[in-house]
């Protein structure tokens, strides 16, 4: 018995082995897109797949509208009112979504919060009036916070070189939904009406698939799905290889950090305008080129399918340039692409025929949704302890934009909206700016490179998060590993010029 419990022990000491390799924290130090390896790819996969079911539920109305608002008798002011609710309910929720993740892992965060919303998607289906159908949007798009789970899941799962990579496809496969779903619910309401049901029921009877496919999606993630690496949460947490956080650390490290501010500010101004557009951009093509509803809805998905190339751009852009230049090129190329979808934006706001419209919200489209990409490539530097957190105070800050922008901008009459999409252009520019402020002592910003007033490693600035009881009790581990392995931010000089050569290793 004692010889069959030694060998059990070693067994359970050994490192687990892995398709992909990894580093030491056991996250993967490559990206094999068509992989379903486990843990690392099989995440992927469940991840993207799950925000995406989310996507299409989300906005599955707007292809519709016009269908809906005969039916429900629904004024500019409801259209606009149901527009902002969808994305307003995400906004506390996703933040809520970052400390869940925190505290209780990705798999089960997200798993929860897409069964829970579900049933919201089911209930369209019975929408009578204006407010059940602005109370069932609001429930809905609480369901977009999965978007944290899925960007914390991929910083959880991929190692500093590919994390970018890593988050940019991720959420750019999910955000496809939003494209997707202004061809499928069109193409369904079709195949349903032209079985024979009226148009005012057809349209009812289609909201149940969105509302079936994300809840398979859920169940896939509870089922297959790993938080960690090494396993999940609970488990790593009884064999004592994982620390339970408290809520409070969490919240107080995470809220601190203003440069998790700065990034929700400007993320309000790429993803909150992708957001805006998946809302507005059916019924904009719809009436102001007087087009059939299944050729606006193809137009419209244009915008949002292209997420399948420009949000995985930015990130391999984000990765590609911190080889080099580290975390200030990650920075630098932020600025520059949120800045030229500014631009665009402006000039789709200014183009008044059909065909140069739809060539500029294209290349609107692919710069302002590579913006979100190259953000979540910084994301994962700013705390190690708080990760979660500021996933989900960055993602709020997409869901603040879009709220603000729809209010101001979309809201009733008192703008065209071409006029309001020119305005929105304006924002982003402006928007974009506070980016310079950002600023990590060990790598630098825009315009400064590292500190040289006082000793600035990754080492200090990640176990600041930790006090000396808690570095005495080992909690700081993960954080110390991390920092080794986030050295790779200095670029390709700092890093020559700081990393002493090791002359043991020469004969």
């Amino acid at each position: 018995m004692e010889v069959e419990g030694q060998a059990t022990s070693v067994k359970e000491s050994q490192p687990p082995k892995f398709a992909l390799p990894v580093d030491s924290e056991h996250k993967a130090t490559e990206f094999r897109m068509f992989s379903v390896a486990a843990p690392h790819m099989r995440a992927f996969h469940l991840s993207w797949v799950s925000f995406f079911a989310c996507f299409v539920s989300t906005f599955a109305a707007p292809p519709l509208l016009p269908i809906i608002r005969d039916n429900l008798n629904l004024t500019a002011s409801d259209i606009g009112n149901a527009g902002i609710a969808s994305v307003s309910g995400a906004v506390f929720a996703r933040i809520a979504m970052g400390t869940a993740c925190d505290l209780f892992g990705p798999r089960l965060a997200s798993a929860s919060l897409i069964l829970l919303t579900a049933p919201a998607v089911y209930f369209t289906s019975i929408a009578s009036s204006s407010t059940s159908f602005l109370l069932v949007r609001f429930f809905t798009g609480f369901s977009l916070s999965t978007f944290v789970s899925t960007q914390f899941w991929m910083s959880s799962m991929f190692s500093a070189p590919v994390v970018g990579t890593a988050n940019g496809v991720a959420g750019g496969w999910g955000n496809l939904g939003g494209g997707a779903t202004q061809l499928i619910m069109p193409l369904v309401f079709g195949l349903i009406r032209d079985i024979g049901a009226a148009k005012f029921t057809a349209w009812r009877i289609a909201f149940f698939i969105p509302a079936l496919f994300q809840t398979l999606s859920a169940f896939a993630v509870l089922i297959f799905g790993k938080d960690l690496p090494d396993g999940n949460f609970r488990r790593l947490q009884k064999a004592g290889d994982k620390t339970k956080d408290k809520v409070s650390n969490v919240f107080f490290h995470g809220i601190t950090n203003y440069r998790g501010w700065i990034l929700a500010l400007t993320y309000g101004y790429c993803f909150g305008v992708e957001l805006t557009i998946d809302n507005i951009v059916a019924e904009y093509f719809y009436d102001r080129f007087d087009l059939k509803l299944h050729t606006a809805g193809m137009i419209a998905a244009s915008f949002g399918l292209a997420n399948i190339i420009s949000r995985p751009a930015g990130g391999v852009l984000s990765d590609v340039v911190a080889k080099r230049f580290g975390m200030r090129g990650r920075l630098w190329a932020l600025w520059i692409v949120q800045t030229l979808g500014g631009v665009f934006c402006i000039i789709l706001g200014r183009v008044g025929s059909l065909g140069p419209s739809i060539v500029v919200m294209i290349v609107f489209s692919l710069f302002v949704q590579a913006a979100c990409g190259l953000t979540f490539g910084v994301v994962p530097f700013v705390s190690r302890r708080s990760l979660g957190l500021i996933s989900g105070m960055t993602g709020g800050g997409g869901n603040v934009g879009a709220v603000l922008t729809q209010l101001i901008f979309f809201k009733g009459s008192k703008y065209s909206k071409e006029t309001g999409i020119m305005y929105m252009g304006v924002m982003i520019i402006c928007c974009t700016l506070p980016i310079c402020l950002i600023y990590f002592p060990q790598w630098g910003g825009m315009f400064c490179g590292p500190s040289s007033s006082k000793i600035a490693t990754e080492e200090d600035y990640y176990m600041s998060e930790w006090n000396s009881e808690e570095k005495e009790k080992g909690l700081h581990l993960a954080s110390l590993k991390f920092a080794d392995n986030s050295r790779r931010e200095r670029g390709r000089k700092e890093d020559s010029e700081t990393t002493p050569v090791d002359e043991s290793t020469h004969v």
